[in-house]
């Protein structure tokens, strides 16, 4: 979509080819419903902190029909307002799925569309692991239409959909297991914060068990783990991966190259192995992430129609996992940056948040500053608590714009928050 309408702004003439409702993987069975979901899921906790600052209420219930319906109204709603937004800017919209039958051509529908430049922006899909009875368990698309909540959930997976789902349902009142295969979650993150993460959702309630993998479910559902454990759930959610949407595209006959896992092979300025070619976003399999393929596809447009020549910049992408409590980071996890630079000073600070302190809560907020020695440039910013996502989106223009520890530490924090202990760190943890 941003592609489209940017391109069209520029004088292209343009025609989008959409088969479902717009606004693709984030509006429909993504960021949107979820981070919905995520805030429903946060009152349980809300409710609970209001009687220590004075509060008396009556016993909260919650209702999933409510909320399913108010989240189906809005998504129709953006979908509408997105539809809106391209037809204004001019874009021609070809309702059905898209097929390539040459470099230049696509088929729509029976309907034949040459073009000088074709893009390819399909996205993704969740996939199920290849195990006996895995068409038991669900994948992220279908929890946003479950019809009932289960009593009690198991989440296969350790990255961003499996946190932010195991928070969901047991924020929602789900007895919930996180069952994960590897030794700490959010692999590619800092370590460091996926040892923490797991710390605080066991708080939380939820049952986390790593080096845990499914081998195999059976009728009832009955999951059996790899280590010999067998356990019976209501719901089985299966955030393990996901593949690009390159199938029946006809892009192989078009002569596009793609990779092992399916994704459009593409160089810095997205183009693909054809010259008319091009691809951004998740079906690529490079930083898979909504607001990197908007501005790939900005970066594009101007390429193509501006003859501003852009390649895509994927250094310092801010990023947050919306589990409770939120996960955020900008620049270089710790072991990357010592990979990159030999040696780093790392700064540190945990503690409970002054939200906190009046009930017997345990949760502590986590913040850490990875720093480059010999210039002081700080490369890397991470933080686990409340608002993380917002914390850090501020944070990152700092890393973006390569300011130092030392100009960090002349800013003057705002009193009190969390987020001013990213300025006042001092002391080296290491």
């Amino acid at each position: 979509m941003r592609a489209a309408r940017t391109a069209a702004s520029y004088g292209a003439r343009v025609a989008i080819a959409e088969a479902g409702p717009f606004g693709g993987t984030c509006v429909n069975v993504g960021c949107i419903p979820k981070k919905l979901f995520a805030y429903a899921a946060q009152f349980r906790d809300a409710f609970r902190d209001a009687a220590d600052f004075g509060w008396r209420l009556a016993a909260p219930a919650f209702d999933w029909p409510t909320l399913r319906r108010n989240k189906d109204r809005e998504i129709a709603r953006l979908a509408g307002v997105y539809e809106r937004l391209l037809a204004e800017a001019g874009v021609f919209i070809v309702r059905g799925r898209a097929r390539l039958r040459d470099p230049h051509t696509v088929e729509v529908a029976g309907e034949r569309y040459r073009a000088r430049h074709i893009l390819v922006a399909t996205g993704s899909r969740p996939v199920k692991p290849p195990i006996p009875g895995a068409e038991l368990g669900i994948t992220s698309d279908d929890a946003f239409f479950l019809e009932r909540l289960p009593a009690r959930a198991l989440v296969v997976g350790g990255g961003y959909v499996a946190l932010e789902f195991a928070s969901i349902l047991n924020g929602l009142g789900v007895r919930t297991t996180l069952a994960y295969r590897g030794a700490r979650l959010l692999r590619g993150f800092d370590a460091e914060l996926g040892e923490r993460i797991a710390a605080e959702l066991a708080k939380k309630g939820i049952d986390v068990r790593l080096r845990a993998n499914p081998a195999r479910l059976d009728a009832g559902i009955e999951v059996a783990f790899e280590d010999g454990a067998r356990e019976r759930y209501d719901l089985v959610l299966f955030a393990t991966g996901r593949r690009p949407n390159t199938g029946g595209l006809g892009l192989e006959a078009a002569g596009v190259a793609l990779s092992a896992e399916g994704a459009v092979i593409v160089d810095r300025y997205s183009k693909s192995s054809v010259d008319s070619i091009h691809a951004i976003g998740d079906v690529t399999n490079r930083v898979n992430l909504t607001p990197v393929a908007t501005a790939e596809a900005m970066w594009l447009a101007r390429t193509l129609f501006r003859g501003e020549p852009t390649p895509v910049d994927h250094e310092n992408v801010p990023t947050a996992v919306f589990a409770d409590p939120n996960v955020a980071c900008v620049g270089l996890a710790e072991e990357a940056a010592r990979a990159r630079f030999g040696a780093v000073d790392v700064y540190t600070a945990s503690f409970r948040a002054l939200r906190h302190t009046l009930g017997a809560r345990d949760e502590r907020v986590f913040l850490k500053l990875v720093v480059e020695p010999r210039t002081q440039r700080v490369v890397g910013a991470h933080m686990i608590g409340p608002e993380a996502g917002e914390v850090i989106q501020g944070i990152a223009i700092a890393v973006k714009a390569g300011l130092t520890k030392a100009q960090f530490d002349a800013t003057i924090g705002i009193h009190p928050t969390v987020a001013e202990e990213f300025v006042t760190m001092r002391a080296k943890t290491r």
